[in-house]
C-alpha cells in the first residue's frame, strides 16, 4: 500500500510561473513540517521550473512527494511538461545557456529525467534525517522578530477611495487625524493635490504610473491642512472591471508605522552559510560555485535579487561574480558609498530611490541589505539582496548576512585567487601559443585569417577582421563564425568598411554585444578586430587578453605590410636586371634557364641575355661574385653595359677590355664578375659564325651532330681583378645540328659530399647524351641532373643558356 503523501499543482509556462512555484512548494513543507530543508526544496523547485519554462515553454505541473515508510525518508520534487523532444540542459552547457541543473548535482541526492511520448519530468529527491534533531514536530511556524517601531496607541490607518482621475471620493475619519483635513473638504480634491510625490530618476514611478497599477506599496508624502508635509506608507489598490467603474484604494499610515502595511522582513535562515560552504566545495568552475551563492543567498532571504559582488584588480569597482533573481543584467558597481572598499560592517538602505538614485537605477531596486567579504580586515567583495519594495529588510537580515560572509570570505578569495592565477597562466598560454602561431607569417591575409580564428569560438561566436594598408584604406579582410556554414552570410552582411564609432555601423543580429579592439602600432591604425559576443559583459581580464593580442596581431601585421612593401620594391627592380624577352634569330633555336638561389628573389648574382645588333645577335652569360642584392648590384651594371657596348659595335675582346675597367672603377670592393660573351653571325647555309671569350668562367661545350663533345674558348682572367688585363676572342663554327651549351659554376660546382657534376668532365658526358635533342630539352636534362645530383637544394644560383643551330 502506498503510504505517501503527495500534493500536485500546474502552472502555465510563463515567467511567472517560478514565484508561483516557490510559494506552493513553501505551503507544502509547512503544512508537512519540513521547514528545515525549505531552503533546498525551494531553490531546487524554482531551479527545475525555470527550465521548464526557458526550454519547453509548456503548461507545467508540479508535484511534491513525501515517503515516509522509506529508509531513509525522502522528499521527492517533480515537474513535468509537455516538450519531451527538447533536452535538460546539465551543468555542460552552463556556459552559453543560462545555470542549466548546476544545483541539483550540488543540492539534491538523486535527480534525473524521465520521458514519455508526450512529457518529460524532471526530478529530485532530498533524504529525510529523522533523528538529527532539526525536523520540525508540529506547531506554528516560528514568528518573525519583533520590528522596533512607535507604540500602537498613535497609528492612524487612513483610508482613501478615489475614481479612475485620483479624485477623492471617500476619506474616513482616521485620514482626517493623520492628515487634519476634514472629509468635507478632502472629498472632490485630487491625490495630486493632497500628495507630496516624490518620484524621481528614470526608473521612480510617477504618480500618475501608480494610480495605473493593480497593486503598489512604498513610501511617500502627504501635505497636512496645516502646511506641513507629512512622510507616510501608502498602500494602493485599483480595483478592477469597466474603466468608469474602477476606483483606487489607499491605506495611509504614518512612517513610523509602516510596519502595519509593509511586508515583514525574511531573516536570512541559519542554515544558508553552511550549504553555501558545500556549495563552494565543490571542484565546478568558480563562477558556477558563486552563481550557486548567490541562489542560495536569494532563496534563503526571501529577496528580489541577490549577488556576490569581487573586488575588480583594475579599478575600485566591484563586479558581479554570481547573480540570481532579478538581477538586471547588472555587471558592477563602484566601490564608493554603501559598498565601500572600507566597510567593516553590514549595511542597510530602505530607499535608494532616496539616497542613491544612480544605484536604484542599476539594481532595479529600491531596498538593499549588503554585508562585506573581509579578510584580514580587508574587503574583498559583497553579499548583497535587493528588493523591489522600500523597507524590506532589517537589521536581523543584515546580520544573518554579515554571519554568512564571515563563513565564506576566506574561501571565497582563496578560490578567486586560485582563480585569477589559473586564469593568468592560461592568458600566458594563449598568447604564448598566438605567438609561435602567428611568428614568421609574412601574409597579411594569413594573419588575419589566424586572428580571428584564435577567438573564435573561445572568446566570441564571431570575429571580423579589418585590414588599413601603408595607404590608409581600410578593408574587411577575414571574417570568421563559430559555425562555418554561417561564414559567407556574415560577411554579405558586416559593412565593408566599418565608421569610426561602433554605434554608426550596422551590425547584423544575433550577438548580444559587438566590440570593437583596434589594432595598434605605435600611433598607427593598421586596422579592427571586431567580435560578436552572447554575452554582455566583458570582464576586465578578458578586455586585457584581447586587447594584448591585438598588439600581437598588429606588431605581426606590421612586419608583414613592410615586408611585402620591401618584396614588392625588390622584385620591380629584380626584375629590371633580367631581360624582358630574348630575341630569336634564323636558324638558332633558344633556350633559358634561371633559378636564383635566395628565396623569393627575381635575380641574384647569375644574369643572361639574347639580343639582336643590326644583323647579328649576342649573348651574355655571367656571374657576380656571390649572391643576394649586393650581386644584383653588379649584375645590372655588366649586363647594361654590354648591352650598350655591343649597340656600339664593339668586338666581343673590347667589351671586356672595356666592362673591366668599369667595374675596377664602380664596383664594390673584392665584387668581380666572370662574364661569356659572344657575337652570332648566321650563315647562308644555315648555323652561324660565333665569336666568343670566357673571362674566367666555365668553359663553353658545343655538342657536335656526330655526337663529339668539344670546348670552344680558352679561359680567361675574371673581369675585376687586373685593370691592365688584355682579353681576346676566339672563333668558332655552329653547324646545323650543333649545340652550344653555356653555364655558370651553379651547373658545373653542383656538390654532393666531397663530389663535383663536372668532376671528371662530367657536363661534357652528360651533354654528350643530349644529341638530336631540342634546344629546350637539352636545357631540361641538365636542369634536372642538376637538381637531382644531391639531395640537399642548391644554394648557388643557376644561369644556362642553350643555342642549336637548325637548318633555315
Amino acid at each position: 500500500m502506498d503510504t505517501a503523501r503527495v500534493t500536485s499543482t500546474a502552472f502555465d509556462g510563463t515567467p511567472h510561473a517560478p514565484a508561483a512555484a516557490r510559494r506552493f512548494v513553501r505551503d507544502v513543507l509547512a503544512e508537512w513540517h519540513l521547514s528545515h530543508i525549505e531552503a533546498d526544496a525551494v531553490l531546487l523547485t524554482s531551479e527545475l521550473v525555470t527550465n521548464a519554462v526557458v526550454h519547453a515553454g509548456t503548461a507545467i505541473e508540479l508535484t511534491c512527494r513525501l515517503d515516509e515508510a522509506a529508509t531513509p525518508p525522502r522528499l521527492e520534487i517533480e515537474v513535468d511538461d509537455h516538450h519531451p523532444s527538447r533536452p535538460v540542459l546539465s551543468s555542460g552547457a552552463l556556459a552559453t545557456s543560462g545555470r542549466g541543473l548546476a544545483l541539483a548535482g550540488m543540492l539534491a541526492d538523486a535527480w534525473g529525467v524521465t520521458y514519455s511520448r508526450s512529457a518529460k519530468r524532471v526530478w529530485v529527491r532530498l533524504d529525510l534525517m529523522e533523528d538529527d534533531g532539526t525536523r520540525e514536530t508540529g506547531g506554528p511556524p516560528a514568528a518573525a522578530p519583533a520590528i522596533a517601531a512607535a507604540p500602537v496607541e498613535s497609528l492612524h490607518v487612513a483610508v482613501i477611495v478615489a475614481d479612475a482621475l485620483g479624485r477623492v471620493l471617500l476619506w474616513n475619519p482616521e485620514a482626517e487625524a493623520l492628515l487634519g483635513r476634514p472629509a468635507s473638504e478632502a472629498v472632490g480634491m485630487t491625490l495630486a493635490e493632497l500628495v507630496a510625490w516624490r518620484g524621481h530618476g528614470r526608473y521612480a514611478l510617477t504618480l500618475d504610473d501608480t494610480l495605473g497599477l493593480g497593486r503598489w506599496r512604498g513610501a511617500s508624502w502627504m501635505r497636512h491642512r496645516d502646511g506641513r508635509v507629512v512622510p507616510v506608507y501608502v498602500s494602493h489598490l485599483r480595483t478592477g472591471g469597466r474603466a468608469g467603474d474602477r476606483r483606487v484604494v489607499w491605506m495611509v499610515v504614518a512612517e513610523d508605522h509602516r510596519y502595519v502595511l509593509a511586508p515583514p522582513p525574511t531573516p536570512l535562515r541559519r542554515e544558508a552559510g553552511e550549504r553555501i560552504m558545500e556549495v563552494l566545495g565543490h571542484t565546478r568552475p568558480l563562477a558556477e560555485r558563486l552563481q550557486a551563492t548567490a541562489q542560495v543567498i536569494q532563496a534563503s532571504s526571501g529577496a528580489d535579487a541577490a549577488y556576490v559582488l569581487v573586488r575588480s584588480e583594475h579599478d575600485d569597482s566591484f563586479t558581479v561574480a554570481g547573480g540570481a533573481g532579478a538581477t538586471a543584467g547588472l555587471v558592477g558597481v563602484l566601490g564608493a558609498g554603501v559598498f565601500s572598499r572600507t566597510g567593516a560592517n553590514p549595511s542597510m538602505v530602505d530607499d535608494l530611490l532616496s539616497t542613491d538614485v544612480e544605484l536604484a537605477q542599476q539594481l532595479h531596486a529600491r531596498s538593499l541589505a549588503c554585508a562585506p567579504l573581509r579578510t584580514a580586515g580587508e574587503v574583498h567583495g559583497y553579499l548583497v539582496v535587493t528588493s523591489t519594495d522600500p523597507g524590506r529588510f532589517d537589521s536581523a537580515l543584515a546580520a544573518g548576512l554579515q554571519h554568512v560572509a564571515d563563513q565564506v570570505a576566506l574561501h571565497v578569495e582563496r578560490e578567486r585567487l586560485a582563480e585569477r592565477e589559473r586564469a593568468y597562466r592560461g592568458r600566458l598560454s594563449f598568447l604564448a601559443e598566438a605567438g609561435e602561431l602567428l611568428a614568421g607569417v609574412h601574409d597579411e591575409e594569413l594573419i588575419a585569417a589566424l586572428a580571428a580564428q584564435l577567438v573564435v569560438p573561445k572568446l566570441a561566436q564571431w570575429a571580423a577582421v579589418y585590414l588599413t594598408d601603408l595607404s590608409g584604406t581600410t578593408r574587411l579582410a577575414h571574417v570568421w563564425h563559430c559555425e562555418e556554414r554561417h561564414n559567407a552570410e556574415l560577411r554579405r552582411v558586416l559593412p565593408a568598411r566599418p565608421q569610426p564609432e561602433l554605434g554608426e555601423t550596422d551590425w547584423p543580429p544575433g550577438a548580444a554585444t559587438v566590440l570593437s579592439f583596434p589594432l595598434l602600432t605605435g600611433d598607427r591604425s593598421l586596422g579592427a578586430l571586431v567580435l560578436g559576443r552572447a554575452e554582455p559583459m566583458l570582464s576586465h581580464e578578458l578586455a586585457d587578453l584581447l586587447a594584448d593580442l591585438c598588439r600581437l596581431v598588429a606588431l605581426n601585421l606590421h612586419t608583414a605590410m613592410l615586408y611585402a612593401r620591401q618584396e614588392t620594391t625588390s622584385r620591380v627592380l629584380q626584375r629590371s636586371l633580367l631581360p624582358v624577352t630574348t630575341s630569336s634569330m634564323p636558324g638558332l633555336e633558344s633556350a633559358v634557364v634561371y633559378e636564383p638561389a635566395e628565396e623569393g628573389a627575381d635575380v641574384g648574382g647569375d644574369f643572361y641575355d639574347l639580343f639582336a645588333v643590326g644583323d647579328r645577335w649576342c649573348f651574355a652569360l655571367g656571374d657576380v661574385c656571390g649572391s643576394g642584392p649586393e650581386a644584383a648590384a653588379v649584375t645590372g651594371l655588366a649586363r647594361h653595359a654590354v648591352r650598350l657596348l655591343a649597340k656600339e659595335r664593339y668586338p666581343i675582346a673590347a667589351i671586356l677590355d672595356r666592362l673591366n675597367a668599369t667595374l675596377i672603377d664602380e664596383a664594390e670592393e673584392g665584387r668581380f664578375l666572370s662574364l661569356l660573351c659572344g657575337e652570332l653571325t648566321p650563315l647562308p647555309q644555315g648555323g652561324a659564325r660565333c665569336a666568343i671569350a670566357s673571362a674566367g668562367h666555365p668553359p663553353p661545350l658545343v655538342l657536335r651532330a656526330s655526337g663529339v663533345v668539344e670546348t670552344v674558348a680558352a679561359p680567361q682572367l675574371l673581369l675585376g681583378i687586373e685593370g691592365s688585363a688584355q682579353f681576346f676572342d676566339e672563333s668558332f663554327e655552329l653547324a646545323p645540328g650543333d649545340v652550344l651549351l653555356c653555364v655558370t659554376d651553379g651547373v658545373t660546382e653542383r656538390r654532393e659530399g666531397k663530389r663535383l657534376l663536372d668532376d671528371d668532365d662530367g657536363l661534357a658526358r652528360l651533354l654528350a647524351t643530349c644529341g638530336g635533342l631540342s634546344a629546350h630539352a637539352v636545357a631540361e636534362r641538365v636542369r634536372h641532373a642538376v637538381e637531382t645530383f644531391a639531395t640537399e637544394p642548391s644554394r648557388d644560383d643557376l644561369a644556362m643558356l642553350v643555342l642549336k643551330a637548325v637548318r633555315p
